[in-house]
């Protein structure tokens, strides 16, 4: 029996339209989903764009950026030429008083760390022993002077006779022998009297020399000796003073050469951290050899030290003055950069641009370097910043010669204000 092939028709058409109702939403789907992710792609890249504009840190766009510095304008000065060194300040004279006598210290007549003159009187020693031996040496001198005179009136009586033979020739000879033996004994006694005046005299003890006393070694009321170690106290000479220092033999030929010249040196004594000047005077004198376990010659200094801020055996930073150079630009060494070719500047343009510039170096003092060439008085260089900086980079200035643009533009600002306004 066969089949009817109309009836299947139908069903044939209906599995195909479903096949393909199923493909198209399928398409749908896999283009909906393609569609999705290049949005989101698209959507990701748009922000990160706008990221980058708006702050990123992409490098492109920091090197765009002017770079903040602080610059500082180079001046024309005279510039000082010094030479270092270290030394020690040294009395010009310093005296230890001891006694010269024993005896009870009856007084005491300074006061510790006193000024005093040469011949001051500084203490007394009991002197009562010593005018005793000198009233005995006086009697005694008194004494032989008399047996002097009457030996010398039987001298003088014995001649007279010898002169009329009515005496031995060998009295009056003796005679004369005891005249001199007598004008012996009265030198004698004159130089016991001087000697027992001058032990006295050395009862008072006196200063030998003006300066400053130092602490008491001695309390009154001690039994002093002549041959005390400690003595009674001591006295330095504190105007002038000096001071012993040392400079590099590599140095020392230029100083040798102005001392020739008959030219003064300058000295100057700073504290020992090197910032307080202390006093200003000039070179005294060379040593005549160098210390060979340091390579270094010692020099003295001479000041008058009128203040009295310099002390004995204290230590000083000495600086002696060379020469001065007029008209030399001076920076900052701050502003001083180095590479493999040498030193070199960043210059600020008025367009507030970068310039690299070879300078070459000359003395320098303190924080201050002098250039001797390639860099002209007033022209801006940078002293901080300077890390990032390169030929034509574009810089910002926050802060000029020390002081910050802003308070220089309020101080101008404030300066407009407070000026008269003419109608």
């Amino acid at each position: 029996m066969k089949k009817d092939n109309r009836a299947e028709l139908p069903k044939t058409h209906s599995k195909l339209r479903n096949f393909t109702i199923s493909s198209l939403l399928l398409l749908l789907i896999i283009g909906g989903i393609f569609f999705y992710f290049q949005h989101s792609s698209a959507t990701s890249g748009d922000s990160k764009q706008n990221k980058s504009k708006n702050g990123g840190k992409h490098k492109h766009d920091d090197d765009d950026k002017p770079t903040v510095v602080s610059v500082e304008t180079a001046t024309k000065t005279d510039f000082p030429l010094y030479l270092n060194g270290l030394g020690t300040v040294t009395a010009l004279r310093t005296v230890t008083v001891r006694p010269r006598v024993d005896g009870e210290l009856m007084r005491v007549a300074f006061s510790e760390g006193q000024t005093v003159k040469e011949g001051d009187l500084l203490a007394e020693i009991d002197p009562r022993p010593f005018q005793i031996q000198l009233q005995q040496a006086e009697g005694q001198l008194l004494r032989d002077e008399a047996l002097l005179k009457n030996a010398e009136i039987d001298y003088t009586r014995y001649k007279t006779l010898l002169s009329q033979d009515s005496i031995a020739a060998q009295q009056t000879a003796t005679q004369e022998s005891q005249v001199k033996q007598y004008r012996g004994i009265v030198e004698m006694d004159k130089a016991q009297v001087n000697n027992a005046k001058l032990q006295l005299n050395y009862a008072h003890l006196t200063a030998p020399i003006s300066g400053r006393v130092g602490l008491r070694q001695i309390d009154q009321g001690n039994i002093v000796h002549a041959n005390d170690t400690n003595g009674l106290v001591v006295i330095t000479q504190l105007q002038p003073i000096n001071v012993v220092f040392t400079l590099p033999e590599d140095t020392i030929q230029a100083v040798i050469q102005r001392k020739r010249s008959n030219e003064s040196i300058g000295i100057t004594a700073y504290d020992r951290a090197g910032k307080t000047k202390l006093a200003e005077g000039k070179l005294l004198a060379i040593d005549n050899q160098i210390d060979s376990t340091t390579g270094t010659l010692k020099l003295k200094a001479q000041f008058d030290n009128n203040s009295e801020i310099l002390f004995a055996n204290q230590f000083v930073n000495i600086k002696v003055h060379l020469e001065t150079l007029k008209g030399v630009t001076q920076i900052s060494s701050a502003a001083i950069q180095n590479d493999t070719q040498g030193a070199f500047v960043y210059v600020a343009t008025p367009e507030k641009i970068v310039q690299v510039r070879r300078v070459t170096l000359g003395a320098t003092e303190g924080d201050k370097v002098a250039v001797t060439n390639n860099l002209a008085p007033n022209e801006i260089v940078v002293l901080e910043g300077v890390d990032r900086l390169h030929e034509g980079s574009q810089v910002d200035i926050a802060k000029k010669d020390g002081q910050s643009i802003a308070e220089s533009s309020d101080k101008k600002s404030k300066s407009d204000d407070k000026s008269p306004k003419h109608e």
